[in-house]
């Protein structure tokens, strides 16, 4: 199982996100599988097309994922998946 950690920008809207264990391929069925455990989440995530939202990045064994539109970077066990909302605004 891959490990799935978060920034803390998220808590706001989502209080009892922690990381956790995962079983996925892709990062697509990292984010699905995260919203079932946490619903709504995609929507901070993903633009209404699917594709990640500018303002947030996704780290898979310590790089940028490099697919930002189908997420089919490949998950292998014991990765970790760090994903990140960046804040906006001055």
């Amino acid at each position: 199982m891959a490990r799935v950690k978060f920034t803390s920008a998220l808590n706001r809207f989502f209080p009892t996100l922690t990381e956790f264990d995962i079983e996925a391929n892709t990062v697509r069925e990292a984010l699905q599988n995260i919203d079932q455990v946490h619903p709504g989440i995609l929507t901070y995530l993903l633009e209404d097309n699917g594709q990640l939202r500018k303002h947030v990045n996704i780290f898979l064994r310590g790089e940028l994922i490099t697919d930002r539109e189908h997420l089919n970077d490949a998950i292998q066990s014991r990765d970790e998946l760090i994903i990140f909302q960046a804040l906006s605004g001055g």
